[in-house]
């Protein structure tokens, strides 16, 4: 973590907590939905180090229907705390509904559609980032998840700024996913055609918050506190998510909410904290995978957590040769030895 610095002599005031429908949230800090990374797991463990709200990683709604069974575990909530948010991915209106309906059923609080995934597999399919061509068509999708749950649960958007820096259209999606009924949208602050390179631009946020009137969430390149702080009085945003920032160094929540409380940076944290959060994460992985599945899905992990340790490099090397836990809980020792302060 940074290291204690005042930045102002008068602590700042913290945002206003952001509640999406009936549902206060803990702050205004999102951990964003990431395939193969935001698992029950991570989830649990950013809730506990300061995430006011954890998206579940992206589901297909054409595989979720279908049962398909890693589908199915992705939306394995027990012992989260909520709100529980689901985000789902489609094109097809009555498939997405059903997708909905069928979360609802498996104790999602919050329904995300997916409009800013920028795979060329998912847009390939009128999915993700390539639903903001189709601004009917976008309507449609929304008018027909909403009619299907709205009455029980509230329904969120995630999207891009637009599919190129030529289309921007983020401020008019906006302002049909608040006619149709949507609750809060999420606004990464890069187009699908500048995928994750360059730097995310905050303006179009801007935008979306100066025309819509429900919650807005700032997206993109958030990975310091007070980048963090810069953002939300930038955008005019009510909250921010997080997402690769938060991979292998998921307390950034607490560093990010203390700072925006207090206008101060946490002090270092210790090395022996943050090798028993990374154990204690391991030992979830275990638990809930089962040993092969968890040892492989760690690996990825101890490779980001590595990235702050001295001789990271290196490590990586036998992160991923590694092959049981025991293995792994060792290498964890040699990390944080070696812990950057």
């Amino acid at each position: 973590m940074n290291g204690a610095n005042a930045i102002s002599s008068t602590p700042p005031q913290p945002p206003l907590p952001l509640h999406i429908g009936p549902y206060p949230v803990q702050n205004n800090l999102v951990l964003a939905p990431m395939a193969g990374v935001t698992d029950r797991p991570f989830r649990q463990l950013c809730r506990t180090l300061g995430a006011g709200l954890a998206v579940c990683e992206m589901v297909s709604a054409k595989s979720l229907l279908h049962g398909n069974r890693r589908t199915l575990r992705r939306l394995d909530h027990r012992g989260e705390p909520g709100p529980i948010a689901v985000q789902i991915m489609g094109s097809d209106p009555s498939e997405m509904a059903a997708a909905a309906k069928l979360n609802l059923a498996l104790g999602a609080q919050i329904i995300d559609i997916n409009l800013g995934c920028p795979a060329k597999k998912v847009c390939r399919a009128a999915a993700g980032a390539a639903l903001m061509r189709d601004e009917r068509g976008v309507g449609r999708l929304l008018e027909a998840v909403i009619a299907a749950v709205a009455v029980a649960v509230p329904v969120t958007l995630k999207m891009r700024t637009g599919w190129s820096p030529e289309e921007r259209n983020a401020a008019r999606i906006a302002r049909i996913a608040e006619e149709s009924g949507v609750q809060a949208v999420t606004v990464h602050g890069r187009t699908r055609a500048c995928g994750y390179s360059g730097r995310a631009e905050y303006d179009t946020i801007a935008a979306v918050k100066q025309n819509v009137s429900i919650a807005v969430i700032a997206n993109g390149d958030i990975d310091e506190p007070e980048k963090a702080r810069f953002v939300l009085d930038y955008t005019g945003a009510d909250a921010i998510m997080i997402g690769r920032a938060a991979q292998g160094r998921p307390w950034i929540f607490a560093e990010i909410a203390h700072f925006l409380a207090t206008g101060v940076c946490l002090p270092p944290a210790s090395s022996q904290w943050a090798q028993s959060c990374v154990v204690g994460h391991l030992h979830e992985l275990y638990a809930f995978y089962g040993e092969p599945v968890g040892v492989r899905v760690a690996r990825n992990h101890l490779a980001w957590y590595s990235k702050q340790s001295r001789g990271g490099a290196e490590l990586r090397k036998l992160i991923y040769g590694t092959q049981r836990p025991a293995e792994q809980l060792d290498l964890v020792g040699r990390l944080f030895a070696h812990l950057r302060q």
